[in-house]
């Protein structure tokens, strides 16, 4: 199992979106950046966890615990005219963006970055680095524990 951060923008979905629906699958669109795109395509499998990041926001930070319930596909808003996120140079026959689904876990409380600056087991996390703007990173092993440990939860 892997771990990962995902940012979404709260007005756009937000972990009370998926908490109001446990058990739908929310298809993770709108990533167009190609490094965040291979992570999914490449490295993300069913059952991996992922810390549920509100970013863009007047709060930012942790949310929650989201799941990957997907193998990569075609990300629907690429075809789409109407959605911010349409491409029209991707072709259905060979689509250029991909997404995963993402499954609700729990709430958590929020975790903002400065918080999560104050403890030195999380400094090498991708999301506190300067400039980092990928809406998806990895997360160790290490740093996911020491954070389920912070949050007063086993594992996730």
């Amino acid at each position: 199992m892997r771990y990962w951060l995902m940012k979404s923008e709260p007005d756009e979905t937000s972990i009370d979106h998926l908490a109001a629906e446990p058990r739908r699958l929310f298809e993770w669109t709108g990533v167009r950046n190609y490094q965040a795109r291979n992570f999914m395509r490449d490295d993300m499998r069913p059952g991996d966890l992922l810390l549920f990041w509100h970013s863009s926001c007047p709060e930012p930070g942790i949310a929650g615990i989201a799941e990957v319930a997907s193998t990569a596909h075609p990300d629907s808003s690429q075809f789409d005219p109407a959605s911010p996120y349409h491409d029209p140079k991707s072709d259905p026959a060979s689509p250029r963006w991909l997404c995963v689904d993402v499954r609700f876990v729990r709430k958590t409380r929020l975790l903002q970055p400065a918080e999560l600056r104050q403890h030195p087991p999380l400094e090498g996390m991708a999301v506190l680095k300067r400039g980092n703007r990928l809406s998806i990173t990895p997360v160790a092993a290490e740093e996911w524990l020491y954070l389920m440990e912070l949050l007063g939860m086993e594992g996730g």
